[in-house]
């Protein structure tokens, strides 16, 4: 083999697997994206059914409901718009309350229930996820201008 083949070879070989490379790091992102949706998006069905994804907003007031076996609880995460009811088998944060705000990460059945498989509430009284603020945002201009 010629040294010029050689060298043709070796870079053949170092773009292909840079090109491996990649399309493995490509495909673990896209399996370990998630993203966010409001009460309001899951409501007019842009949210995937069987999919994982994050749905955030407020814990409605008299919503939060501990099932008998002490780790399930029901509880319905609102825009102020629309709610949805969500399942979550777990220990919550401490600053987990109803009237305050949380980002719940799980996949949405096909009966209009989201089944959380995390639970993430706000650390502080200043502090909302940024997701959950726009969505709440988006769903009170929503409802101001229907109301007018």
């Amino acid at each position: 083999m010629k040294p010029r083949h050689k060298k043709l070879a070796i870079i053949a070989s170092g773009v292909t697997a840079l090109g491996v490379a990649s399309i493995l790091v490509l495909n673990a992102f896209q399996s370990n994206l998630v993203f966010f949706f409001s009460p309001s998006q899951v409501a007019a069905n842009e949210a995937p059914v069987g999919k994982s994804f994050r749905i955030g907003g407020l814990v409605e007031e008299g919503s939060v409901r501990r099932q008998n076996d002490g780790v399930t609880v029901n509880f319905v995460v609102t825009d102020t718009a629309k709610v949805i009811p969500v399942v979550y088998t777990g220990i919550l944060p401490d600053l987990f309350k109803e009237g305050k705000g949380v980002v719940a990460q799980g996949k949405l059945a096909s009966d209009g229930v989201f089944r959380a498989d995390e639970v993430l509430a706000k650390h502080d009284e200043n502090y909302m996820p940024p997701e959950a603020a726009s969505a709440l945002d988006q769903a009170e201009k929503a409802r101001k201008t229907v109301m007018q």
